[in-house]
């Protein structure tokens, strides 16, 4: 059967050809990134999708947590891996590719489960299932792979996401007759020198997820790379430097963590805690209070909802108080359009204090007490997927989740994002 030149050569590896050859139902693919996973996925589609012969058009589906996401990593790949001589139609609108043989090929974003539902499903490929509404699978997809004398197929493919529903499905999958599990490192297949890289823009545990598709175990420290000997000592102000200022927005206590950048390292200087009643122009006094003289420039980062959780009622929001309050001659504000999500967050400031390669980019002052404390006490929700325990200690996070704002803008992953704006 002619192809078409999408169609390269493959490298040879062991995992993906026995997932290729799988005679079960369902598949479950947990890989690590870059590791030929989703290629392989789409290949099977389309292979299935143009050698389908029944009386009934057959309805075959690619998944994806939203329909941008799908767009973004299947629809071109699934367009020109199809031979054009047997595409009927095409419809760019519905993500759909028509075939000659009756049967059709729709990208399907998750955000909605009922898109898929209603008519029968005859194969899918659900990709980054870690990411999906945990009832999307049993409430919307399954359903659909039930027709009589037409029982669909299903493979999931994805990374690891902690032990989420994505680790409950594989670490069923191993014990059920009609599924199949497979996995593999990304390192099975990138250079060692993509690998190496990695470790130095990822935490350790953040690697270990990321590229060797292990699914990890959150319990404990959310900061599990702050090490009190390694990362505090004394540091010292430099009046040369530009002052970095990172907010969260509270009343009970009001924070703002201080640093600057020396020599590749972010350096928290100092910090504000206001322990009650404080607000953000409270705040901005203490923070003039104590920093008012320094003269080169000044950079503020911190939540971009900008205190939609609090304290900004008095008089605009709580960045309008902070363009009100901070008298620096030379002061910006970067701020992006949304937050980050929390774990994302996290993972880039476990980052900062030590990468997989074991570097070490973030020292922290001992005049910040209530910074250390933050770093050595913040915890995750027990059996989640890393996210914060917020109820824990109403106290803690705060100054965590402020300094977390500003390396994730600054140092994304290893990878530097900032642009300014004037106050």
């Amino acid at each position: 059967m002619m192809l078409t030149e999408r169609w390269f050569e493959l490298i040879p590896h062991d995992g993906q050809y026995s997932y290729w050859r799988s005679p079960a139902r369902f598949n479950c693919v947990s890989a690590g990134r870059r590791s030929g996973k989703s290629e392989r996925a789409k290949r099977k589609l389309i292979r299935k999708a143009i050698s389908f012969t029944s009386a009934n058009n057959g309805r075959f589906c690619y998944m994806a947590p939203t329909r941008d996401q799908v767009k973004r990593i299947a629809w071109q790949d699934l367009k020109d891996l199809s031979p054009k001589h047997l595409v009927k139609s095409l419809s760019e609108s519905e993500l759909r590719i028509n075939y000659i043989n009756g049967a059709h090929i729709q990208c399907v974003g998750m955000d909605k489960p009922e898109r898929v539902e209603g008519d029968p499903i005859d194969g899918c490929i659900v990709d980054e299932i870690a990411d999906m509404k945990p009832t999307a699978w049993g409430q919307s997809i399954r359903p659909a792979l039930s027709t009589l004398n037409r029982e669909g197929w299903c493979d999931f493919v994805g990374k690891p996401r902690g032990r989420n529903h994505w680790y409950v499905m594989c670490q069923a999958a191993k014990h059920n007759l009609d599924w199949a599990h497979f996995t593999w490192p990304s390192s099975s297949l990138l250079a060692e020198t993509e690998i190496e890289a990695a470790k130095k823009e990822l935490d350790e545990m953040t690697f270990n997820q990321e590229y060797e598709a292990s699914f990890l175990n959150f319990s404990g420290r959310a900061y599990y790379s702050f090490d009190i000997v390694t990362h505090v000592e004394d540091t010292d102000y430099d009046p040369s430097l530009d002052l970095i200022i990172c907010f969260d927005f509270n009343v009970e206590p009001g924070i703002a963590v201080i640093a600057q950048e020396k020599n590749g390292q972010t350096h928290c200087i100092g910090e504000v805690y206001i322990p009650r009643n404080s607000n953000t122009p409270a705040v901005c006094r203490k923070i003039m209070s104590d920093w008012g003289h320094h003269s080169k420039t000044v950079r503020c980062y911190g939540d971009a909802t900008g205190g939609a959780r609090g304290t900004a009622k008095i008089g605009g929001t709580d960045w309008d108080l902070i363009r009100q309050n901070l008298t620096f001659e030379n002061c910006y504000i970067d701020v992006p359009r949304a937050n980050p999500p929390e774990r994302v967050r996290i993972n880039a400031l476990n980052t900062r204090l030590k990468t997989a390669s074991g570097d070490i980019n973030l020292k922290v002052s001992p005049k910040c007490s209530n910074l250390i404390e933050d770093l050595e006490g913040v915890c995750v929700l027990e059996g989640g997927s890393g996210e914060l325990d917020k109820r824990r200690d109403p106290k803690l996070t705060h100054l965590t989740d402020a300094l977390g704002y500003y390396v994730f803008r600054k140092f994304p992953m290893g990878h530097s994002s900032a642009t300014y704006h004037p106050l």
